[in-house]
């Protein structure tokens, strides 16, 4: 069969380069080697690889942070096309990982296998160059609902409202998804097919408030070179998501409650009042009550924003959702970074239903992104989470002499008890759930007398 493929490697171990010099050449049609990164983007340039595989370290006086990093970020800007594999030390996984999250195709950590070597470069050169590269954010997951008394009550609250134009308060802890069950309210609305508009209320400078939600005229004010949109008048017709509302300064709040009641719009630089027809769907992690006391946020806004008020619990007390969570989350990101992962483990999912995930749905999500990058099996094992001990529930029904806090000893305690109970004691389905071997299995049982 005729090779094919071309690859750069750049790495500045001679040890290294001898190696795959003879290596490479078996598999793909043209290898080319260089020490130093300094002639790389010449060198990509001329001999335009498919694929190139870039050590992350090297002994020049490069003052830009992790100098594979920077080259990735070079190769992607001058050469979005060509596939990036980083090469690196165990020590530097960490950086590989940021690395795939800013483009790269794949890593290798060195001492590396030979045959997964050159199926990752296989799998660079066969991917089709022209691809479109994913320059967005993971898309937010869609609502799931569990079955928690909680949740059930929610749903049937947004059920009710979402055919109506009533205003929506939804507050709860950073990451539980309060812009996943705004977007599902909008999708259930009369407004469904209307334009939906998101925004971070937090992250609008008081300066531009009024240009960015209510738009501005040509020449209002220095950079103003052509008129603009507001957000409020983009979401004529639809529905506008105003996040982090508690955020807003109190300046700015009169401002607002203005167009709410008015339902009109008057752009900066403009004495004309645009109408408006929007529904309107508010975010908090806030206790706005509280601040309406203490005087930090209006009490007349309050209430004009929370006809409906939902709070949404945080992840902590919707366990039930972890594992579809968590394998929506896997095919996302398999997908994204070319993992040949499908799910996880028994004893993986009971790990993650013990921990407390002070960040939620958020925390969640990132610890499965790193477990699919870092994950070499189908099914993802404990060994593949980046669990903070700290971060695990107490699974005894009272406390114990650690207080509060278990172990992952307790996890996996939790976790075989679990499987010997769903199979009746059979100890080869046992260890075939849990992705252990039989040995390992008894040491367990015995270690937990169980």
């Amino acid at each position: 069969m005729k090779k094919t493929g071309k690859i750069l490697v750049v790495d500045d171990n001679a040890g290294i380069r001898s190696t795959l010099k003879i290596l490479l050449p078996m598999h793909f049609g043209e290898v080319q080697l260089i020490p130093s990164p300094t002639v790389l983007l010449s060198t990509i340039s001329s001999f335009r690889p498919d694929a190139v595989l870039l050590d992350m370290n090297y002994k020049s006086e490069l003052n830009t942070g992790n100098e594979g990093l920077y080259w990735l970020s070079e190769i992607k800007k001058n050469f979005p096309a060509v596939r990036v594999i980083l090469f690196t030390a165990y020590a530097d996984v960490a950086l590989a990982v940021e690395g795939m999250k800013r483009g790269a195709f794949d890593f290798i950590v060195k001492p590396w296998e030979n045959d997964h070597l050159i199926e990752v470069l296989a799998a660079a050169v066969g991917s089709p160059k022209a691809k479109k590269e994913d320059k967005g954010t993971p898309a937010a997951p869609a609502m799931l609902w569990g079955g928690s008394e909680q949740m059930r009550k929610i749903h049937d609250t947004v059920l009710k409202i979402a055919p109506t134009d009533a205003t929506v308060l939804i507050t709860g802890e950073n990451g539980t998804g309060k812009d996943v069950l705004a977007a599902e309210i909008m999708r259930l609305s009369e407004r469904a097919e209307g334009p939906y508009v998101s925004v971070d209320g937090g992250a609008i400078p008081e300066t531009l408030f009024e240009s960015e939600l209510f738009g501005h005229m040509k020449g209002a004010f220095t950079d103003a070179h052509a008129d603009k949109v507001g957000k409020f008048e983009a979401a004529h017709g639809g529905t506008l998501f105003l996040d982090e509302i508690g955020n807003i300064p109190l300046t700015l709040q009169a401002k607002l409650l203005r167009v709410l009641q008015n339902r009109t719009i008057t752009r900066v630089g403009s004495t004309k009042s645009i109408p408006v027809d929007i529904r309107l769907i508010c975010a908090t992690n806030m206790d706005l009550r509280s601040m309406v006391s203490r005087g930090e946020f209006r009490e007349d806004l309050y209430y004009r924003i929370n006809t409906m008020e939902i709070h949404l619990p945080p992840l902590r007390e919707r366990t039930d959702e972890i594992r579809p969570l968590c394998e929506m989350f896997i095919r996302q990101y398999a997908q994204k970074y070319h993992r040949k992962v499908s799910g996880l483990s028994d004893m993986a999912v009971s790990l993650l239903e013990s921990c407390s995930w002070p960040g939620n749905i958020r925390e969640l999500q990132n610890c499965i992104e790193r477990a699919v990058i870092m994950s070499s099996s189908p099914t993802i094992t404990p060994d593949d989470l980046s669990i903070n001990p700290a971060e695990i529930k107490s699974s005894s029904p009272s406390p114990s002499v650690q207080g509060e806090v278990d172990t992952l000893e307790g996890a996996e305690e939790k976790a075989i008890r679990a499987a010997m109970k769903k199979f009746s004691g059979n100890l080869t389905l046992v260890a075939k759930a849990l992705q252990v071997s039989r040995p390992t299995l008894y040491s367990k049982l015995k270690k937990y007398g169980i």
